[in-house]
């Protein structure tokens, strides 16, 4: 058999395909090569991912189970709470109930008691007048004077007012209308009228009147009004004594007291002058004032006396007293005299007498 020609053309054919051939298959290689590395990375990267996210999932449960169970445990304190708040509207409605009670008990013995107060003052009312009734038969034939004051506020306990001659010193001066100074300068510059209306004045008219309706029926008497000087609140009766026993000359030292007028300063010298010159002298000496004097036997220098001097002026004023009488001294408020207590207090204790400040609503 005869062999074919062989030709150059089909062989060079030849080597260029298969030579691209292994070109192509090589490139394959090295391409597929890079991919698969690119791959590896690529599942690296979201294995990564994926492990990170169940962590995070696994996270989560843990704290949804701890959420879970710190609702139910919320849950379990609402119902607690719920059962306390039944439980204290309960014990509320309980007290409110018991307190409703209780009001009604208190406002029917309130009503029992306001009834037995009622009725006791009745009978205190019922007991007073029988009282009073029996002393006004018992006592009127002895009464000097009679004279009403405020039910059982008529006394003055340690008050010496038994002698044979009593002498009455009431003070007349400008303090006598107010206990603070400011309205003692407003009320001397007014009228008689309102002088004679002023709540303290009318005060010490009271009490001596008192005085006077307590004497002994068979004892002796005589009301000396003084100020700058000292003058008898019956006039014409100077130096005199005045008998209890007669009704005129009881009821003339009365008026005078009640028409007299407080003006001037406080000369204790002048009252106490008078208890050392009546003959005979008297045995008790009822004194009502408002402080220590502003002046002796006349007028001291200048405007103005102060404490020390007035001190002064009280001791040179006791000596004129005769010895062995009691003082009894009725002492009225006056601001600004922080020693008249306690100078008039002595003058009790050494002559043995007695020193007292009644309550404001006494006679």
């Amino acid at each position: 058999m005869k062999r074919r020609p062989m030709s150059a053309f089909s062989l060079s054919f030849l080597d260029v395909m298969f030579c691209g051939f292994g070109a192509v298959v090589l490139l394959v290689l090295i391409l597929n090569s890079t991919v698969q590395e690119e791959r590896n990375e690529t599942f690296a990267d979201m294995r990564s991912e994926v492990v990170r996210m169940e962590n995070e999932v696994i996270v989560g449960q843990e704290n949804m189970v701890l959420a879970y169970n710190s609702l139910e445990s919320t849950d379990q304190e609402i119902v607690l709470m719920q059962g306390e708040a039944r439980r204290v509207r309960q014990s509320t409605l309980e007290i409110e109930a018991g307190l409703t009670d209780l009001n009604r008990l208190t406002i029917a013995s309130k009503k029992h008691i306001n009834k037995l107060k009622s009725d006791i003052k009745g009978l205190d009312k019922t007991t007073q007048q029988l009282s009073a009734q029996q002393k006004d038969a018992a006592s009127k034939d002895n009464k000097v004077h009679q004279f009403v004051g405020d039910g059982n506020r008529q006394y003055l306990t340690g008050l010496k007012l038994s002698g044979k001659r009593t002498l009455i010193l009431l003070d007349v001066s400008a303090s006598m209308l107010d206990e603070t100074i400011v309205n003692i300068i407003r009320l001397r510059n007014m009228s008689t009228a309102r002088k004679q209306a002023a709540v303290k004045w009318k005060r010490a008219q009271r009490t001596a009147e008192w005085l006077i309706s307590n004497l002994p029926e068979s004892s002796q008497f005589q009301v000396y009004l003084f100020n700058t000087r000292a003058r008898s609140a019956m006039p014409g009766k100077q130096g005199q004594w005045l008998a209890a026993s007669k009704p005129e000359e009881v009821a003339a030292s009365v008026k005078g007291l009640r028409d007299a007028i407080p003006a001037d300063g406080t000369s204790l010298y002048h009252a106490f002058e008078v208890a050392n010159k009546l003959k005979p002298r008297p045995d008790n000496i009822l004194l009502i004032t408002d402080g220590l004097p502003t002046q002796g036997s006349k007028k001291p220098a200048g405007n103005t006396v102060s404490s020390k001097q007035r001190l002064n002026l009280f001791g040179r004023a006791v000596k004129r007293l005769p010895a062995n009488v009691p003082i009894n001294t009725i002492l009225l408020p006056m601001e600004g005299d922080a020693y008249a207590a306690a100078a008039f207090w002595q003058l009790a204790v050494t002559s043995n007498g007695s020193f007292l400040t009644p309550a404001r609503d006494w006679p």
